[in-house]
């Protein structure tokens, strides 16, 4: 599913959400324009439903992307007049007549607009995919000579796994890795379970891989598999769980869940009661991008993965891109060794793809070329995006559109809590008509939410402080598109009015990171 279909269905869902506000509709029909509000809906619903087709075609087709466009700005329109009602429905001082004819002309510009779906071939419910495609399933087999710069996060981690005493009234305790996408929370814990100490300590383990299909089923027939081998079948989950509890109990066992997503407390409960029959000491180890999932499963320790230090990252660039851990072979590779791990941001995954990328250059023009171009546009190079991609598909909407309006701050750019809150507040993106809490309150969940799952994280320099990593802020640009416009100091405006133009959220940004909001 393309990022531009992801950020308009999520738009259009909050939308709807806002027409279907019962303050709205009775003030809509107090002041005669309520069959404008249903002609809205109407628009909306025939935009929804061409916007898979879309989202497939528009890549190859450019006019399917400059429709896509208009209809982005025709929705920002529509979304203006429901700000527009709402505040004086706040006020109790509608006007009819302003009202009224704010709305024929957004009515009279949006049915030109979606019968172009007809000349453009684009089909109504096109069936899309629940969801993008997930990375590849991996292993416990890892090649320990190509890892590089957690020694020190095993071990930490270490002590935690090997500990043989329950510090709880459960035998079996859960330690988890939480962290961004592509930072290598799975590799870590391939470290882990490749460690002879960890080996030696435990009488069974099993490695699952979960992503968004959280079967439980599936799941514990795989971890019996691993346990006891074979390939029984079972008539279902209650026979299943019985097996699995017999080859586990009173055994020491360690079970790696890789890359869960799953925040149900019930489902959760569901799958690890067979567990609890282990011996004292029993661990399960998790990985997920999700602080509320390590919370759910009542870790014992939740441990933050952090990047890379610049050392390490440059040392792993040098690995993928040279096939040597220093950049001694290459003269050029160790010219451009800072710029690259910059822009890669220090993350692991960024770093590996990119450096495969550059090892087939040989040049110096064209190691620049690579350098200058967007990372997102590289051949080869587009596992970066679907990675960081499958957190953003991941949000619910009105967290989709928070997290594009953070596309307004520059890299780097460390910014407080309240502020962003009450940024979000200032252009109505908190305004939720079914919200009983406040507008401040609701904020604050919403960015707790953002920084729970590495969306925003904690300024190295000052904890008190926030920031983006410079690859989800590509992310927030991409998804943004040109409805979003980062103006600065020493830009051209004149250059820029046609962009300007099309803008609807617009930021002004000093040389020394003062930013201002339009």
């Amino acid at each position: 599913m393309a990022v531009a279909e992801l950020f308009m269905g999520a738009f259009i869902t909050v939308l709807f959400e806002k027409l279907a506000s019962g303050d709205l509709i009775r003030l809509a029909r107090s002041a005669g324009i309520y069959s404008e509000l249903n002609k809205w809906r109407n628009t909306l619903i025939q935009i929804q439903a061409v916007l898979a087709d879309a989202g497939q075609k528009h890549i190859r087709d450019k006019s399917v992307q400059l429709w896509l466009n208009k209809l982005q700005h025709l929705a920002y329109e529509i979304d203006d007049v429901l700000d527009d009602l709402a505040t004086k429905a706040i006020r109790s001082q509608l006007s009819k007549e302003s009202s009224a004819t704010t709305s024929k002309r957004t009515t009279r510009w949006d049915y030109n607009q979606i019968d172009e779906k007809n000349l453009l071939g684009l089909n109504d419910n096109v069936e899309r995919s629940h969801r993008p495609s997930r990375r590849l399933e991996e292993t416990s087999l890892v090649d320990e000579s190509k890892i590089i710069g957690r020694e020190g996060d095993k071990e930490s981690l270490l002590g935690k796994l090997l500990d043989n005493e329950s510090s709880s009234s459960k035998n079996v305790n859960v330690v988890s890795i939480v962290g961004l996408g592509g930072i290598g929370k799975t590799t870590l814990a391939q470290l882990l379970c490749n460690d002879k100490k960890v080996k030696d300590n435990f009488e069974l383990m099993a490695w699952v891989c979960i992503s968004d299909d959280f079967d439980i089923f599936n799941i514990s027939k795989g971890i019996l598999q691993a346990v006891a081998g074979g390939n029984q079948d079972f008539a279902n989950l209650n026979l299943l769980q019985v097996a699995l509890a017999e080859n586990l109990s009173r055994k020491r066992f360690l079970l790696v869940l890789d890359d869960v997503w799953n925040e149900n407390y019930h489902e959760w409960e569901l799958l690890q009661r067979p567990f609890n029959v282990g011996a004292p000491g029993s661990k399960i180890l998790v990985t997920t991008r999700k602080t509320m999932v390590a919370s759910m499963m009542d870790s014992i320790q939740t441990y933050p993965l952090q990047l890379l230090s610049n050392e390490d990252a440059l040392s792993l660039f040098a690995q993928h891109a040279s096939g040597k851990q220093n950049f001694d072979v290459n003269g050029i590779l160790k010219s451009h060794g800072d710029d690259i791990v910059k822009k890669c941001g220090r993350l692991p995954l960024a770093l590996r793809i990119l450096g495969r990328l550059f090892r087939d250059k040989s040049n110096d023009d064209e190691w620049e070329a690579l350098l200058n171009s967007e990372i997102w546009h590289l051949d080869n190079g587009s596992e970066i995006l679907p990675a960081l991609k499958l957190s953003y598909y991941d949000l619910s909407p009105h967290l989709k559109q928070l997290f594009a309006y953070c596309c307004l701050f520059p890299k780097d750019y460390m910014f407080e809590k309240d502020e962003l809150i009450l940024l979000w507040m200032a252009e109505g993106l908190l305004y939720r008509p079914n919200v009983k809490k406040s507008m401040e309150s609701f904020g604050w969940d919403c960015f707790k939410e953002l920084v729970s799952r590495s969306f925003l994280q904690h300024s190295n320099n000052d904890k008190s402080l926030y920031t983006m990593h410079d690859l989800m802020n590509d992310l927030a640009k991409i998804v943004a598109g040109e409805f979003f416009f980062m103006l600065h100091d020493k830009m051209d405006v004149d250059n820029k009015i046609e962009a300007l133009e099309k803008s609807h959220h617009v930021s002004f940004i000093r040389e020394e990171y003062e930013v201002y909001k339009i």
